[in-house]
Formats: structure tokens, C-alpha cells, sequence
């Protein structure tokens, strides 16, 4: 099962060793998503970065830093609708709707489907979907290897996650809720319990 990481939407002190250090640790994919954030900020973070780990990074914002950065792709969704004119990198975006997924799943390397499970990171927002109404998903073809769940996952979630048919997990709140001692050993205990499915 794929992993992947949304950064916090805001910085912090100590993000880019926060970043660098789950890379260390074997995080394949970080989305860099910053609404608001101002050109020069994102790429100051960016410049932080092991230049390696760049190619991991798929920005949701100022989509010309994949280029300038050699980043490995681009994120699409509501603030950001539209990929550049001729960008023909890696593409993904965010559903919040199954009617979504069937529309873009096509023409994107992934999706994200959120909310799946009740929101670590923002309060009050609950799931969206019936375990049923996933499992529907699933057999109708909708859910498959090219959509990411996200909305509240956390280890225990990885064996239905796997069940319904997800590519992979999407993690936020599980993870940043926790920088400090335990930070990256809850991430590696993570990836473990993800290699499992």
C-alpha cells in the first residue's frame, strides 16, 4: 500500500528538518500544500530540502516551482482547477465525490478521495462515505489502485483501506499531530503496518 504526506497548511519552525527527516526515514511522497503561501515562501522550504528528496515533492500551489524545482509533479483541486498549458508531468487531484473520481481518475496518475474517516486535522469534519457505499465503489471499478484515501486514516484504518480496493492512504493529522519524540518512529511504524496490505 502507498503512503503519501500532506505538509501542514501553514509552516512551522524546524518544518524542512521535520520533511527531510521522514524522507531519511523512507517517505516516498510528500504533497507540499500551502494555501495562501506566497511564491518566495514555498521556494525558500523548498530550498531547505535535500535536493534529491525534490523529486519525491508534488506541489499544490504555484504549479511553475515543479518546473524551476524539479519536482515530481503537480496537484490539482478547487483553488487550483486547471494544470498549465503543455505540463506534462505527474498529475493528481483532489475528489470529494465519487461522481469526481469517474470524471478525472483518467487523467491523472492518482486521486485523493476524502473525507473517508472522520477528519484528525479538522475539526468537525466528519466522513463522507459508508463503508457500503465504498464497497459499491469497488466492485463498480470506481475505487482502485489509482485512488488514495484520505480524511482521518490512521494505522488501524490500513486493513479496510486495503479491503476496499485504495491504492494507498493519505496521511495528515496522524502524523504532524505527533512532531516531536515520537515523530518518526510512529512514522516507521506506519510504513511497516502499510507493507503489510
Amino acid at each position: 500500500m502507498k503512503l503519501i504526506t500532506i505538509t501542514q497548511p501553514a509552516f512551522f519552525e524546524g518544518e524542512a528538518e521535520a520533511i527531510t527527516s521522514l524522507f531519511d526515514a523512507g517517505l516516498e511522497i510528500l504533497h507540499l500544500r500551502k494555501p495562501g503561501a506566497s511564491y518566495e515562501d514555498m521556494e525558500q522550504l523548498l530550498n531547505r530540502l535535500p535536493p534529491e528528496y525534490l523529486k519525491r515533492i508534488v506541489t499544490h500551489e504555484h504549479f511553475q516551482l515543479a518546473s524551476f524545482q524539479n519536482l515530481k509533479g503537480i496537484h490539482l483541486n478547487g483553488r487550483n482547477p486547471a494544470a498549465p498549458a503543455g505540463f506534462t508531468g505527474h498529475i493528481s487531484r483532489s475528489c470529494h465525490s465519487l461522481e469526481e473520481v469517474v470524471k478525472y481518475k483518467a487523467t491523472c496518475d492518482y486521486v485523493f478521495l476524502s473525507p473517508i474517516y472522520d477528519s484528525i486535522s479538522k475539526e468537525g469534519y466528519p466522513s463522507a462515505y459508508t463503508t457500503d457505499s465504498l464497497q459499491k465503489a469497488r466492485q463498480a471499478g470506481i475505487i482502485d489502485a489509482k485512488v488514495m484515501a484520505l480524511g482521518g486514516v490512521t494505522a488501524a484504518h490500513f486493513p479496510e483501506i486495503s479491503s476496499l480496493g485504495f491504492g494507498g492512504a493519505v496521511l495528515l493529522g496522524d502524523i504532524w499531530k505527533r512532531t516531536g519524540t515520537d515523530f518518526i518512529g510512529h512514522f516507521k511504524e506506519l510504513l511497516r503496518a502499510a507493507s503489510l496490505f
